[in-house]
């Protein structure tokens, strides 16, 4: 399911941004969002995650991701500082925080509150998933100043760095990570 949604915000985004269409834009965005929950619910549901899923879902948002910047950019050019900013953050900071799930033995980022709380409740949360992305997006899309959207940008980077120094501290004094992170947990509903 994660690759339709990915070809299906493709299928959107690309023209979007190609057309500079806001309809289209949109369109990607609630592909994506609603393509991201509905494969993750899914494969709870079905009890099919695993950690490759989770691995190729966090690439798939990150070019999903891509696509609906660049799309948004071209819809709002003036939001583009924002906008280039939050994509270096969410392909750089927040891949490599996502993908730090695979150092402890759980199946995906959605159950990091096993490991630490606090970045869990900054980062994945269903409110944290929430207000990191769709605040950026209703800022860019109802408020006219780019100085909005990016203080926000720079806020969520500064949650990001400090959840991977928090990360980065927990894996260095953790003596089981290594042997741990071979044999991961299966969650039970």
């Amino acid at each position: 399911m994660t690759a339709v949604r990915l070809v299906v915000c493709l299928a959107l985004a690309i023209p979007a941004f190609v057309h500079s269409s806001a309809p289209l834009t949109l369109a990607a965005i609630i592909a994506y969002s609603a393509g991201d929950v509905a494969d993750g619910q899914t494969a709870r549901r079905l009890r099919q995650e695993t950690r490759r899923g989770a691995v190729f879902d966090i690439v798939a948002d990150r070019v999903s991701g891509v696509a609906v910047i660049l799309a948004l950019t071209e819809v709002r050019p003036s939001m583009a500082a924002p906008l280039l900013l939050f994509l270096v953050q969410f392909d750089v900071l927040d891949c490599i925080l996502s993908l730090r799930f695979l150092h402890w033995p759980i199946l995906s980022i959605n159950y990091f509150y096993l490991v630490h709380r606090g970045a869990y409740r900054w980062n994945w949360s269903p409110m944290a998933k929430d207000v990191n992305t769709a605040s950026l997006v209703l800022l860019v899309a109802f408020v006219p100043s780019p100085a909005c959207a990016t203080v926000f940008v720079i806020a969520v980077i500064m949650v990001k760095v400090g959840s991977l120094r928090a990360l980065h501290r927990l894996a260095a004094t953790s003596s089981e990570v290594s042997a741990a992170a071979r044999q991961p947990v299966r969650i039970i509903h």
